[in-house]
């Protein structure tokens, strides 16, 4: 664990954190257009991690690699099902487009989409209570309302089906085979 300044208490890296730093990853791709393994490489480098914990601190301590990996894989999952993703933010949020939705409250919804979905050892109730968590820290405790009964529809919608039977696009060939299996993490 690396130490933090004397005006911060010690820092650990949990679960949790690894979410919050891929929601930042996924919400920064939206402005650069990166692809998913250089946006994970660029931020989370050696030599540039470091300078980002007098920002926020969640980048006082550094990720394991069990939780790189769960970073990895969410990140690039988000990213390649960006399009089923939103389309299921999209059927739940009624009278709202998705594309007035802040980026970053659907950074979060897609992450928890994602976990809900695919991420095998995150459960469903976990994913919701993160997002919303995550919606009252960055937005505001109306977002996190929102956010709760957007997910919460979704979960209830998959009482009646399958993860496999939710209409979420499905990454190329080639983007599926970088892409770690959610059971590695």
């Amino acid at each position: 664990m690396s130490a933090a300044s004397p005006d911060k208490q010690r820092f650990c890296m949990t679960r949790g954190n690894a979410r919050e730093l891929a929601v930042h990853l996924i919400y920064g791709r939206n402005f650069t257009g990166e692809e998913p393994e250089q946006v994970v490489s660029t931020r989370l480098d050696k030599e540039y991690y470091p300078q980002l914990g007098s920002e926020n601190d969640i980048y006082l301590d550094r990720p394991s690699s069990s939780q790189l990996r769960y970073i990895d894989t969410v990140v690039a999952g988000v990213v390649n099902r960006e399009e089923g993703l939103n389309a299921q933010i999209q059927k739940f949020s009624i009278g709202w487009d998705v594309s007035r939705i802040s980026r970053l409250t659907r950074s979060i919804m897609q992450l928890a989409i994602y976990e809900i979905l695919f991420v095998k050892d995150v459960p469903t109730g976990v994913a919701i209570s993160e997002a919303v968590r995550l919606s009252k820290k960055y937005d505001s405790d109306e977002t996190g309302s929102f956010v709760n009964g957007i997910l919460g529809s979704f979960a209830r919608s998959l009482d009646n089906q399958t993860p496999q039977e939710v209409p979420v696009q499905e990454p190329s060939e080639e983007a599926s085979a970088e892409e770690p299996a959610a059971e590695e993490l």
